[in-house]
């Protein structure tokens, strides 16, 4: 949905661009810009939701301060979106919508619109997704996962087959993982898990069961959003478990691999994983570089150096990664 995002002199990213797939995993050091990446998709749709946010009726953006431009894959790549910053460079809080300015075009900008508000992003926690939760927090995955009790507790009310399916998969990575139970304490429900016969709540889980229990959560949802940003895509996960979570994402992505028809998911994640960077050996145009200098920062498609043929011939992916050689590394002190 989403086929590129500039920066100008916003943060660290000057003068950054960055090209956009359906599936794109973002690996770099601290500071790199990989956060400001995923917060700039999550404002444009903040934004978007504003009632001044229409084609034609929005105010020119500031002359020289920071902004943001976003443009668009097919159909929608006639319409640009740029989001105007305060020069503190911390609010975006202006967006102008450029377009041919026909009537079709200002239709195609209400279609592209209604997609842009369901950009969604996360960051998982286990220790919110232990605690028992109010039902009535159940519509959609929250940003932290906290809501995975009343949310899978639905699904088995309204969604059962989308239930069953993650259930399913959920046992073939985890052998000893016989389903899902639901426990209501007062006006909440807690999530527990059957493990080798027994009922174990999910405080008593391991951080890396529930993290893959959310990454499942978004792979199986019966109504996904456009656009799905999660950090840490490794966090708290097994290596040997990483292939199960890039293929979960996959599931998003690429919904035809998997035997679906609904439309794809564009997703953006990062990582700080040598391992999980490793799975992608075969898809080097998936991987992000993001390169910190100084106080600068810049993106670059790990496809797109001449040199990676010769590299990947040498060592692992993460290798390279770790070392250096590829860049996206912290600066040496």
């Amino acid at each position: 949905m989403i086929a590129a995002v500039q920066f100008k002199n916003f943060r660290a990213l000057r003068a950054a661009k960055v090209r956009l797939t359906p599936f794109n995993l973002l690996v770099g050091p601290n500071g790199s810009g990989k956060t400001s990446l995923i917060q700039a998709l999550l404002r444009l749709r903040t934004l978007a939701a504003l009632p001044g946010a229409r084609a034609g009726d929005l105010p020119h953006p500031r002359t020289g301060g920071p902004e943001i431009v976003f443009s668009f894959a097919p159909p929608f790549e006639r319409i640009t979106v740029r989001a105007a910053c305060a020069h503190d460079e911390m609010v975006c809080d202006t967006l102008v919508v450029d377009h041919g300015g026909r009537p079709e075009d200002e239709a195609d900008w209400q279609r592209l619109r209604a997609r842009i508000l369901t950009v969604r992003g996360f960051l998982f926690d286990h220790y919110a997704m232990a605690v028992p939760v109010k039902r009535e927090e159940r519509r959609e995955l929250a940003s932290n996962a906290g809501n995975l009790a009343a949310l899978l507790a639905d699904w088995r009310e309204r969604h059962p087959a989308a239930l069953a399916a993650l259930e399913a998969e959920f046992a073939r990575i985890v052998p000893e993982f016989g389903g899902l139970d639901f426990q209501t304490v007062g006006e909440r429900v807690e999530l527990l898990g059957r493990v080798n016969g027994e009922r174990v709540p999910a405080d008593s889980l391991s951080q890396g069961t529930l993290y893959l229990l959310a990454v499942l959560a978004l792979a199986f949802a019966p109504e996904p959003p456009a656009v799905v940003c999660l950090e840490e895509a490794d966090r708290g996960v097994h290596p040997r478990m990483l292939r199960e979570v890039r293929d979960a994402l996959y599931r998003l992505s690429y919904p035809q691999d998997f035997g679906l028809t609904r439309a794809p998911v564009q997703v953006i994640t990062t990582t700080h994983s040598p391992y999980l960077l490793d799975l992608f050996r075969d898809h080097p145009e998936e991987v992000v570089l993001a390169n910190k200098h100084g106080r600068t920062a810049n993106f670059e498609r790990l496809s797109e150096r001449p040199d990676l043929r010769e590299l990947l011939g040498e060592a692992s992916l993460g290798d390279l990664w770790f070392s250096g050689i590829l860049g996206g590394t912290p600066d040496e002190a």
